[in-house]
C-alpha cells in the first residue's frame, strides 16, 4: 500500500469526515447531558423506589410509587430527591415497609422532610442499601440471560428476525408469541397499548384490555419472559423479548425491564419529544437514567429514526436520520451502553416510484452500516408507501429484505403485505416469513461480496448524506441564540419537521432542578458502572460486557 494511503471502505468514506461528524455530535450532546445531570423527574424518583422494592397500587389503580413521590413532593419538594425524606421516615420504625409508608402517606398521616447532618447520613446509607438490592437483582438477571444463552444457544444467523404481537390481552399475546418463535422469530416485540406513553404512571398487574397493543406492566413483562424461556428451551435457541422504555415513564419501564430480564427496549433520545409532544428536558433527563439501567442490565436499545421518515421525505431528510443516529450513539455511550447494545434505527421508506429508489435505499443502509460497524442496526420495513395492492407490497418487502442481506443489518423487522393498511392477518405473517427465509437463504451473505463502485451512484449518495449530516451538525453547534443549541434545533423543527420548544410539552411539571445535596442512590451506583461518562472530556473507556451473550 503506498505511503499515506488509507484502507478503502466499501463506500470510500473519508475517516476525517466521520471523525468530524462524531465530534460535532458530542459537542451538540454534551450540554444536554449536563442538563440531564442537573435535573431529576418524578419518573426518575419513582424508578428509584421501584429498585428498592416498592410495588403495588391503591384501590384506584394508582401505583404506590406515584402516591409516595407525590406526598414527598408536596411536603419537602423533590429538589433533594425522594431518598432522604423517605428513608428518614422509615428510620422512625413506625412503618413495616415502603408499601405501608406509601399507604400512610396517601392517607395524609405522614409528613416528610429533608433530614440534615447525621440523620441525613443515616437515611442515605439505608436508601443505598435497599436500592442497591434492586440493582443487584438486575445484575443477577443479566447473568441469568448469559447462562441461558450459553446453555440453550443463540440464533445461528444474523440478522435476527423481529416479529410483533399486539392483541391487547397478555394471555392472548403469549400463545401468539410462542407461535411466532416456532415460525422463526428470534425477537418478539410486544407492542404497547396506544397512548400508554402519555400515562404518568405504570399500570399494575396482568392486563387484558389494551388498544392496538398490550399495556406494558411488570407482571406482563414477567409472564411473557417466562413463556419465551419455555419456547426457547423447546427450540434450542434463546428468543429475545422487546418492549418499550419511552414516554413519561421511561425510567420505570427500563427498571422493570432490567428486573424481569427483557432483552431489548425501544428507547430513543428524541422520539417522545417529536412524536408524543413530551417536554424535551423531561425526555433527556429520563432517557439518561433509563439508558444507564439498560447498560447495567445488558439490554439492547432500539432507536426510532425510522419514524422521522413517516413525517419527512426519506430522500430530502436522509441526513437528519444520520444526525439522530450519531446523537443517539453519543447519548447511549455516555450513559454506559456499548456498541453491541446500539440497535440504531433506520428504514426502507423511499417512494418506490422515485427513479433509483432501490439504489438510494442501498446507499442509506450501507452508510448506517459503515458508520456503526459494531452495532446491531435495526432495519425497518416499508409502511409509508404501502397500499391495498398486496402483490406490490410483497415485492417491496422482498426488496427490503434484499437490502438487509446486501448491507449486513443486525435486526430485521419483518414487513407484511398489508402493513399500515390494516392490522395484518396471521396469514400475512406466514407469507412475510416465507419471503424473509427465501431472501436470506438465497442471498444472506451477499454483503460479503457486494461492493459498489467508488465513483458510482451508491457510494456518492452515501458520501453526500454524510456531508449533509456534518453541515447540519455544524449549523446546530453554531447557533448562539439558544443556550443549548440542540434544544433550539428541536424547537425549530429540524427533526421530523416537528417543532417542540423546550418550555412546552407534556410532563414539564414533572421536571425538577436538583439542589445542592441532592441524593439518589440509584444514580450514584449507576454512575460508577463501567463506561458511564464516555464522550465527556477526559473519559476513558473500559472494556466490559459480552457481545456474544447479547
Amino acid at each position: 500500500m503506498p505511503a499515506g494511503s488509507r484502507p478503502r471502505t466499501k463506500l470510500d468514506l473519508d475517516p476525517a469526515v466521520v471523525r468530524t461528524a462524531r465530534a460535532l455530535a458530542r459537542r451538540a450532546g454534551r450540554p444536554v447531558v449536563k442538563l440531564a445531570r442537573s435535573h431529576t423527574t418524578v419518573s426518575v424518583e419513582r424508578a428509584t423506589l421501584r429498585l428498592a422494592g416498592l410495588e403495588g397500587a391503591d384501590s384506584d389503580g394508582i401505583p404506590w410509587v406515584n402516591r409516595l413521590v407525590d406526598a414527598v413532593r408536596a411536603d419537602a419538594g423533590l429538589e433533594h430527591g425522594v431518598a432522604l425524606p423517605v428513608w428518614h421516615a422509615m428510620g422512625t420504625g413506625e412503618h413495616a415497609d415502603l408499601v405501608q409508608l406509601a399507604q400512610k402517606a396517601a392517607a395524609g398521616s405522614v409528613t416528610f422532610r429533608v433530614p440534615e447532618g447525621a440523620a441525613a447520613g443515616k437515611a442515605g446509607r439505608a436508601a443505598r442499601r435497599d436500592v442497591g438490592r434492586g440493582i443487584t437483582r438486575i445484575d443477577r438477571r443479566r447473568k441469568e440471560r448469559e447462562r441461558l444463552i450459553a446453555r440453550i444457544g443463540d440464533p445461528p444467523q444474523r440478522p435476527w428476525i423481529y416479529l410483533i404481537v399486539a392483541t391487547g390481552d397478555i394471555y392472548e399475546d403469549i400463545p401468539q408469541a410462542r407461535a411466532a418463535a416456532r415460525e422463526g422469530a428470534d425477537v418478539v416485540a410486544v407492542i404497547r397499548s396506544t397512548g400508554q406513553s402519555l400515562l404518568d404512571y405504570v399500570p399494575e398487574g396482568a392486563t387484558r384490555e389494551g388498544y392496538a397493543g398490550t399495556y406494558a406492566t411488570q407482571e406482563n413483562f414477567r409472564l411473557m419472559r417466562a413463556a419465551l424461556d419455555d419456547v426457547s428451551r423447546e427450540l434450542g435457541r434463546y428468543v429475545r423479548l422487546t418492549n418499550y422504555a419511552s414516554g413519561l415513564c421511561m425510567p420505570e419501564m427500563a427498571t422493570m425491564a432490567g428486573l424481569e430480564r427483557l432483552d431489548m427496549m425501544l428507547n430513543d433520545s428524541m422520539y417522545g419529544i417529536l412524536f408524543r409532544d413530551i417536554n424535551p428536558i423531561r425526555t433527556f433527563v429520563d432517557q439518561r437514567f433509563s439508558r444507564q439501567v439498560h447498560a447495567r442490565a445488558g439490554i439492547i436499545i432500539n432507536t426510532g429514526e425510522d419514524n422521522y421518515l413517516t413525517t419527512a421525505d426519506a430522500v430530502d431528510e436522509a441526513h437528519t436520520v444520520t444526525v439522530s443516529q450519531l446523537l443517539n450513539e453519543f447519548f447511549a455511550k455516555e450513559a454506559g451502553l456499548e456498541d453491541w447494545q446500539l440497535g440504531l434505527g433506520h428504514a426502507f421508506e423511499i417512494n418506490p416510484d422515485l427513479p433509483d429508489s432501490f439504489r438510494l435505499e442501498l446507499a442509506h443502509a450501507m452508510l448506517a452500516r459503515e458508520l456503526f460497524p459494531a452495532a446491531p442496526l435495526k432495519w425497518m420495513p416499508p409502511t409509508k408507501h404501502m397500499t391495498g395492492d398486496v402483490f406490490r407490497g410483497y415485492l417491496l418487502d422482498g426488496f427490503f429484505n434484499l437490502v438487509g442481506a446486501m448491507t449486513g443489518q443486525g435486526i430485521l423487522l419483518v414487513g407484511m403485505m398489508t402493513e399500515a393498511v390494516v392490522t395484518p392477518w396471521l396469514s400475512d405473517r406466514d407469507l412475510a416469513l416465507q419471503n424473509v427465509r427465501y431472501v436470506l437463504g438465497a442471498a444472506g451473505k451477499l454483503h460479503e461480496d457486494f461492493r459498489p463502485e467508488a465513483g458510482g451512484f451508491i457510494a456518492g449518495r452515501a458520501r453526500q448524506v454524510l456531508g449533509e449530516a456534518v453541515e447540519l451538525l455544524e449549523k446546530i453547534n453554531r447557533d448562539v441564540t439558544h443556550p443549548i443549541p440542540l434544544l433550539g434545533a428541536i424547537a425549530d423543527g429540524t427533526f421530523g419537521i416537528t417543532r417542540r420548544p423546550a418550555d412546552r410539552g407534556k410532563g414539564l411539571d414533572g421536571v425538577v432542578r436538583r439542589a445542592d445535596g441532592y441524593v439518589n442512590p440509584a444514580i450514584d451506583i449507576l454512575d460508577l458502572s463501567p463506561n458511564v461518562g464516555m464522550g465527556r472530556p477526559g473519559a476513558k473507556r473500559s472494556v466490559t460486557g459480552s457481545p456474544r451473550a447479547n
